[in-house]
Parts: structure tokens; C-alpha cells; sequence
């Protein structure tokens, strides 16, 4: 799906601001600020523990400029599951939070004409959803003192009162999250463009398109010269001494392709750059990539989940300032604005699936019984939203699944989805699958992935505060995977620091403390050539469920909530400056 642009042949409205919002059994409509999630924005309990349905409204008016156009409304990410009225009548309905849909309205709203927009959202999970929840009323972080009456009937209480609680550990915010657009294009358009380039200059394309028209793709270069063109809806056509997307320190150096059918017109940003894997290596450009920089949450106070360009800026610009080079799509995937910004500020992305708590089967079910043609689906949406992003350099099927208990099944289930993300992938990317801390001589899933991404916590989790224990455990886990021959990213690591908090002694919690592992964790990746990647858990503190290891959400970050560096911050900044392990 393209995401939306204005230019001479299209528009894109966007309605956001302050629309009208209920929770369930309320009567009264309120203000709610869209895009974001609506659960911090009230200090009534009831926003922040709800569970099951809320409504959101507004009234738009489509322009009399847009007689004669394709008219739709465009729906960035509505989480977790929506359904759509238009004038009080079904529109369309959508599963999953964290990717687009659009519902064409030529024939239901006349130019010149207003409507009511209502949008009904479901914020509950469980064992069919995407992230996955606990529908047993069960924390992610804590033990459940099985057996203990008391205890039980709590959790059938729960259960009666409609409480799931994630099978993750970050905040499971809801509503409309993304912008929420009317749409505007001829009615013979293009519906989709494909680039996959290559490194001698050459770029296969194809445009999909609705309707009669000829179809042509011109190439510009960074200062709006055209280098290359080519007539039909699919072909090859080759830029002369291209010059290549690099990541950052170096050039993200962007073309633009300007992509023509009857009267559309659709531009689209794209880069140079090729990404393979040869042996226990990462190749950009033919060349050994080391992927340095830490995971991510979509997450900001006030805003939740919603998007926010000020803070992406401020986040990309911090990730320059601490000399970083990529970050994983923790764990969904993230806005477009973030990726079209990634690529122009060359930080590498691999991006990730929202298959995150996949556990082990309950008794008589196969391995992912309620979510294997769903989890395609997703897989296959993601794909086709970023395919021709320059940053994107790699796809993670999911995070931390229990792929220990039955691992044939586990591979099973996994597998196929990575046979699936190749053929899907115009342009080939690695793929990958991302472990949790679990008995890893039992795993045949992550294994079997292009790249190994594990998350470890040696340290902390366990032989916590011991960190020669943990060098020894960590030591002897790489010695392990570097006999299967293929590049490893250590996708997570970290430990809680309390934002000023300090001892002469590093204890944990201490800044002092996350500093001293992340030290002693590094010295161990660096004696591997194999590893080509480390990326902390996490850039930022953020916002997760309530629970007896949660002081005020995560407090893993690199920065504070609101972008204040920690110690472990100044760390990163000067080993990650001049950084060129494995090159």
C-alpha cells in the first residue's frame, strides 16, 4: 500500500486533531487528540486499565476539488482491531494494530458533502491476537503461586471481569494511533510501485495499476536531474555511475522515481545499496556491516504509542549522537514517517512482525493453532508496505516464541514463514527470528534463520548482579553458536537503571552498574568475529503493565522517558565513535 502523498494528480487530507472519543458504557463524548493512544490522556483510572471497546467520531467535509476523483479514507494504524461506520453504516473492518487499510468512498460521500466518521477499536489480546495476551488474567512479570485458593479465585475474578494482560513486557496502549487521511487520485491510478536496484546502477520495477492508461518511470537524481527512464508497467532501467545508499557515518544517498499512469503520478524516494549474507558475515554494498545501536519502542509520554515526528527527529538525532547505526523495529512494525526517515538519515532498520509471546501450545493444540494464517497475512503486509525502503535491510518474524518445549513444532511453525518472507521480498533481504533467553540447544527455529538474533540477559535476569558469571555464561552460549557458521546479533541485552541512582560500588539498578555490564557483556562480543551486532535493550525508558519488576515501566533505556542520557548513554557515544568491528 503506498502511503499518501499530495502532488499534481493526488491529495491527502489529514484529519487529525481533536476528535470526539467514549469508552464502552459511557454516554458522554470527549476530546481526544488523535493521532495517539488514548490511555494517558486522562487521568481518569478507567482511560489506563480499560479493556474492550472505545469509539472515536469526527465529522470531515471531502472538498468540491475532488469531483471526478477516487475518494478513500486511509487508516495508518488503528490499535488493535477496528471497525469502521461511515454515516452511521458499516465501512470496513481491520485486524491488527500496527499496519494500514483504506475503504474507497466515491459513491457514499458527494464532493462538497460532510460526514461522521466513527471508528469502533478493540484493544483486547489474547491467544488469536497479534501481539499475543494472557486471556487467563496472568502477568508477564511475577509468579502465579498455582495452587493457592486465594490466589485462583482472584484470577477467575479477573477472568469474569474481562482482565487479559499481555504475554509482553510494554504497555499495551490502544486507539488510533496513526494519522487518519481522505484521499484523493484519479480513478485510473497506480496501486502499487516495486524498485529493487542493484548495485551497477540497474533497477527492475513494476507498477500496478487500476484502470486504462500507459504507464512510464522516470529516475532523478538528489538534485531533481533526470538519469534514467524507461515506458510500460514493467521493465529495467539503469542509472549511470549510481551512487550508493550508505549508512550513516556515510551518504544515504536517495533517487527519486516519478512513476506516471494516465493521469497519476506517484514519486517515490528510493536508494542504491544491496544486502547479503556470505558465511558468518552481513554485506551492505558488498561490504561487512556491523549493526550498533539500541532497540526501540514507539513510546513518548502523553502520546503512548502515537506518532510523532518531533520525537522521531529527536530520536534519530540522539541515535547520531550516540554514533548508532541501526535499530530493530521492537516489536511491530514502527510509522512509515519513521522509516522515510531512517532512509534519509541512513540509520539501518530491520523490521519486525507484532508476533511477540508466542508460547508453548495448551494441552491437544498444535504449535500456533490460532494464529499461523493470521501471522502470514501480517508478514505479507509489512513486506508489502516497506519493501522499497532503503533502511530496511532485514525482516524479523517475531520475538522471544517459545520455540524450546516442542522445537519440531516450533520449526514447524517458524519456517515456513521464513520461506514465505523470501519469496514475498522483491528484494531478498535476510530474514530473521529473534530468541529468547531458553535452553538454546533445543532450538531448531532460530537456527535455521539466515541471521541468529538471541536476547540475553546474563547479568541481570540471571546470575543477576554477577558479571564474571555472566562473561563466563555468555562466553560459553557464543562458543556454542559459532560452530553453526552463521552472523549473530546479541538483539538484546541490558539491565534497569534508575536515572540517578548511584553507588561507588556498581550494584544493580545503579547507572553505574548498567554501565559496568554493558562493559563486561562487550568484551565477550568482541573476542567473536561471528557477531555482528549489538543492539541494547533499550534506547529509551517506557511505559509497560504494572508489576512487582516495574517501577514506572522499563527502566532499561539508555536515555530516560524524556531523552535524558544515562551513564550507559556516554559509554555507547564513545565506544560506537570510529566503530568498524568486523569491517
Amino acid at each position: 500500500m503506498l502511503y499518501p502523498q499530495t502532488n499534481a494528480a493526488r491529495a491527502a487530507i489529514d484529519l487529525s486533531g481533536v476528535w470526539d472519543f467514549r469508552l464502552d458504557g459511557q454516554e458522554r463524548w470527549q476530546p481526544i487528540a488523535v493521532p495517539a493512544s488514548y490511555n494517558d490522556q486522562s487521568a481518569d483510572p478507567a482511560y489506563r486499565a480499560h479493556v474492550g471497546l472505545a469509539f472515536y467520531r469526527t465529522r470531515f467535509t471531502v472538498p468540491a476539488a475532488f469531483a471526478g476523483k477516487r475518494v478513500s479514507l486511509r487508516f495508518d494504524a488503528v490499535t488493535h482491531d477496528a471497525r469502521v461506520s461511515l454515516n452511521g453504516a458499516p465501512l470496513c473492518a481491520h485486524r491488527g494494530g500496527f499496519l494500514p487499510f483504506e475503504a474507497e468512498i466515491t459513491d457514499l460521500v458527494a464532493p462538497g458533502e460532510s460526514a461522521w466518521l466513527e471508528i469502533e477499536v478493540d484493544n483486547r489480546i489474547g491467544h488469536h491476537t497479534l501481539p499475543v495476551g494472557n486471556e487467563g488474567g496472568t502477568a508477564f512479570f511475577g509468579s502465579d503461586n498455582p495452587g493457592i485458593p486465594s490466589v485462583e479465585a482472584g484470577k477467575r475474578l479477573q477472568r469474569e471481569r474481562g482482565v487479559n494482560l499481555p504475554n509482553f513486557d510494554f504497555f499495551n496502549y490502544a486507539g488510533v494511533t496513526r494519522p487518519v487521511r481522505l484521499l484523493a487520485m484519479p480513478r485510473a491510478h497506480i496501486e502499487d510501485v516495486t524498485l529493487v536496484p542493484s548495485l551497477d546502477g540497474r533497477v527492475r520495477y513494476e507498477i500496478a495499476a487500476a484502470g486504462e492508461g500507459s504507464a512510464r518511470v522516470q529516475i532523478f537524481d538528489a538534485d531533481g536531474a533526470p538519469v534514467a527512464e524507461a515506458e510500460g508497467e514493467r521493465g529495467t532501467l539503469s542509472i549511470p555511475q549510481p551512487k550508493l545508499w550508505e549508512p550513516w557515518p556515510g551518504t544515504p544517498y536517495l533517487y527519486t522515481a516519478r512513476a506516471t499512469f494516465g493521469e497519476d503520478v506517484y514519486e517515490l524516494r528510493f536508494g542504491v545499496r544491496e544486502v547479503r549474507v556470505e558465511g558468518a558475515k552481513v554485506l551492505l554494498n558488498g561490504k561487512p556491516f556491523h549493526f550498533h545501536g539500541p532497540c526501540k519502542h514507539e513510546d513518548s509520554p502523553f502520546r503512548g504509542r502515537g506518532t510523532d515526528d518531533c520525537v522521531n527527529v529527536t530520536d534519530i538525532n540522539l541515535f547520531h549522537w550516540l554514533n548508532a547505526n541501526a535499530f530493530r523495529t521492537s516489536h511491530y512494525p514502527y510509522a512509515e514517517e519513521m522509516l522515510a526517515l531512517c532512509d534519509r538519515e541512513g540509520i539501518v532498520v530491520i523490521a519486525e512482525t507484532p508476533a511477540v509471546g508466542i508460547g508453548a501450545p495448551g494441552e491437544g493444540e498444535p504449535y500456533g493453532w490460532a494464529l499461523a494464517a493470521y501471522h502470514r497475512q501480517v508478514l505479507a503486509d509489512m513486506i508489502a508496505r516497506d519493501k522499497n525502503h532503503p533502511c530496511v535491510v532485514m525482516w524479523s518474524l517475531g520475538n522471544e516464541p517459545n520455540t524450546e518445549a516442542l522445537p519440531q513444532e516450533a520449526y514447524d511453525y517458524w519456517h515456513p514463514l521464513y520461506e514465505l518472507a523470501h519469496r514475498l521480498d522483491p528484494q531478498n533481504r535476510p530474514v530473521t527470528l529473534v530468541g529468547c533467553q531458553n535452553d538454546y540447544t533445543r532450538d531448531l527455529a532460530v537456527p535455521s534463520m539466515d541471521v541468529v538474533s538471541v536476547n540475553r540477559y546474563y547479568g541481570w535476569y540471571n546470575l543477576s548482579g554477577d558479571l564474571p558469571a555472566a562473561q563466563y555464561a555468555m562466553r560459553m552460549e557464543l562458543d556454542y553458536w559459532e560452530k553453526l557458521g552463521k552472523p549473530l546479533i546479541l538483539s538484546e541485552y541490558g539491565a534497569d537503571t534508575v536515572a540517578g541512582l548511584h553507588a561507588a560500588a556498581p550494584e544493580m539498578f545503579t547507572e553505574e552498574f548498567q554501565a559496568e555490564y554493558y562493559k563486561a557483556i562487550n568484551a565477550c562480543l568482541d573476542e567473536r568475529p561471528f557477531v555482528v551486532g549489538e543492539t541494547p535493550w533499550n534506547f529509551a525508558d517506557f511505559g509497560t503493565q504494572q508489576g512487582p519488576m516495574r517501577a514506572g515501566g522499563n527502566r532499561k533505556g539508555l536515555f530516560t522517558r524524556d531523552r535524558r542520557p544515562k551513564l550507559a548513554a556516554h559509554y555507547f557515544r564513545e565506544r560506537w565513535k570510529d566503530f568498524h568491528k568486523g569491517e
